[in-house]
């Protein structure tokens, strides 16, 4: 192989190399791609697992805490000492009466009789225009600053339970009950019991998640500090004032830099206190620490898969190269092969081709002579002084300028499809007819010589073809039967149709053609031992089965025995409307 083939194939191999390493790196990356999603999938879904199971177990622990709230609340507003008082329009008496109805669960009391977060740190009744009842003592209910005492105030004595929040100070919160007085002659609130009960912000030391408030705007989280507050409410402030769901489901925020999800849910819907909401942020330390340790483990998988798919390319690569250059190798050795044996087709193309306008010009410049040799042997014959023996030789000398005219014409027919330059006019013809013809010439040029022609032909058998040369397919395979059959032997004559093809056979009685010679007959000037003896040039079946290929059919030896010597020649069949069409 020369350098080129050789530079050649090594560019080959370092594509292909490319192309595989290529091809591994995507799909080493497609991978990662995956593995990246299903590792980000199982942390959310574990993310999502760990901070549902705290915030479920934080929420059912306060509603627990506030279902028994307010229903102690419930239970203390039906007392019929409060009733009485409120009834009867003896205020003065609904303070000290609601002192030894409601026990221990009001202050001050002792811590004896009711877990501390069950006290109420203080207490006060509002009348049916939703005014708070101003108490005798302040310290006997609960002390409050009058801006606290206000905002226990309604328009209205409420109809329903009503749920809020104080802030007393950043580490005091207070549960705000109002639960409606119903009378139990009337069925109306006639006033509301509103009790104050601590709330504990724990820390969930188990989880790490941790819960403050925010109301009337501002956030406590007593276990932040100021800056992480303020970032948080940063946070917190534009969701509430869009949606008060908006973060109900949680979202990733960093405080004091690191990750954690917050969620901010509203514990008094529908209250006529102001809303407040629960915040709580939970640790996303653990679960992205876990991420990122799967990720790396995924990242030093996908460099070896990457190293071994490079590796295998390589070898890959190599391997697929051998064949390549062994192939190069035949195909620069094929193409020296190709390239003389291009030359030597010129060259013979060329020599084909002076051939053929050496025919054509020879026929040309013998037709002229030849004719006038005819004419004046024709003259000659005309005379009557000549003896028996010199006519005899004149007439001999007419025939060999007949069969000399005959060579020129088919000669001229040969150069002219050599060349390319024979066209032909298609049109349906009636072979029956053309055989008739051809055996009816046989029987007048030949007379008492001519042979029996056994004819087995359809009454009217059409085929697509040129009359001219159709006619002269069958006068050369009838001459030819005539010539190599013995004499006194009978021609057959016959067609069949098959499909959209007509083969016509011509056969005789005479010698039999060996089989290695079936096809040399059909070369030009062919005269096999056979017909050493028979008058004849050599061009008639070379001449029929280049007409007939012509004719998009072909001429073929089929059977050659002590019998029957048989020639077929195929046409393709045309029906008679397309005959019609023709015309």
């Amino acid at each position: 192989m020369t350098r080129g083939g050789e530079t050649r194939v090594a560019a080959f191999r370092a594509r292909l190399l490319a192309a595989m390493a290529l091809v591994v790196v995507a799909l080493t990356l497609f991978g990662l791609y995956l593995v990246e999603r299903s590792v980000t999938s199982e942390t959310q879904h574990d993310l999502r697992v760990a901070f549902t199971s705290e915030l479920g177990l934080l929420r059912t622990v306060r509603d627990i805490r506030h279902a028994s709230l307010a229903e102690r609340c419930r239970v203390l507003v039906r007392k019929p000492r409060i009733h009485a008082a409120l009834e009867d329009n003896a205020l003065d008496l609904l303070y000290p009466s609601a002192m030894d109805e409601l026990g221990d669960a009001l202050p001050p009391g002792d811590d004896t009789g009711a877990q501390p977060s069950m006290r109420a740190r203080f207490y006060r009744f509002v009348d049916i225009d939703g005014r708070v009842i101003p108490p005798l003592s302040a310290a006997e209910v609960g002390a409050l600053s009058p801006d606290e005492e206000r905002r226990l105030g309604f328009k209205g004595v409420p109809q329903e339970q009503q749920n809020g929040y104080l802030v007393r100070d950043e580490r005091e919160i207070i549960e705000i009950f109002a639960t409606p007085i119903i009378s139990t002659e009337t069925g109306e609130a006639i006033a509301a019991l509103v009790a104050g009960f601590p709330v504990a912000l724990n820390d969930h030391a188990s989880s790490g998640l941790r819960n403050g408030l925010w109301v009337d705007g501002r956030l406590y989280f007593p276990s932040l500090d100021e800056a992480a507050r303020a970032a948080l409410a940063a946070e917190i402030a534009p969701a509430v004032a869009r949606s008060q769901d908006e973060l109900a489901k949680g979202r990733a925020v960093r405080v004091n830099g690191a990750e954690q999800m917050l969620f901010c849910e509203r514990l008094n819907p529908r209250s006529l206190f102001s809303p407040a909401y629960e915040v709580g942020i939970f640790p996303l330390a653990d679960l992205l620490a876990r991420q990122t340790k799967l990720r790396w483990k995924a990242l030093v998988a996908g460099t070896l898969l990457l190293c071994l798919g490079v590796a295998a390319s390589f070898y890959i690569s190599a391997r697929l190269a051998v064949p390549v250059r062994e192939l190069a190798t035949v195909s620069a050795e094929n193409r020296v092969l190709r390239e003389r044996a291009e030359a030597a087709l010129k060259i013979k193309t060329d020599e084909l081709e002076r051939t053929a306008r050496f025919s054509a010009n020879a026929s040309h410049q013998l037709t002229t002579p030849v004719a006038v040799l005819r004419a004046g042997l024709d003259e000659l014959l005309a005379r009557e002084n000549f003896t028996v023996d010199t006519r005899e030789e004149v007439s001999l000398l007419v025939h060999q300028t007949s069969r000399l005219s005959g060579i020129i014409s088919d000669l001229l027919l040969l150069s002219r499809l050599d060349s390319g330059r024979l066209e032909l006019t298609l049109s349906p013809v009636d072979l029956t007819h053309i055989i008739e013809t051809c055996v009816d010439d046989l029987q007048l040029l030949y007379d008492a010589a001519a042979p029996e022609v056994q004819i087995d032909l359809p009454r009217a058998l059409h085929v697509a073809g040129d009359t001219r040369y159709t006619l002269l397919i069958v006068q050369n395979l009838l001459d030819n039967a005539r010539k190599y059959g013995h004499a006194g032997e009978p021609i057959r004559v016959s067609a069949r149709m098959e499909n959209d093809s007509v083969t016509l056979i011509v056969a005789n009685r005479g010698e039999p053609i060996p089989r290695p010679s079936w096809e040399q007959i059909f070369e030009r000037f062919h005269r096999g031992g056979v017909g050493e003896n028979i008058p004849g040039h050599g061009l008639g079946l070379n001449l029929a089965r280049e007409l007939a290929r012509l004719h998009g059919g072909d001429l073929c030896l089929t059977r050659s025995d002590s019998e029957w010597t048989e020639f077929a020649v195929q046409f393709r069949a045309a029906s008679v409307d397309s005959r019609i069409a023709a015309v």
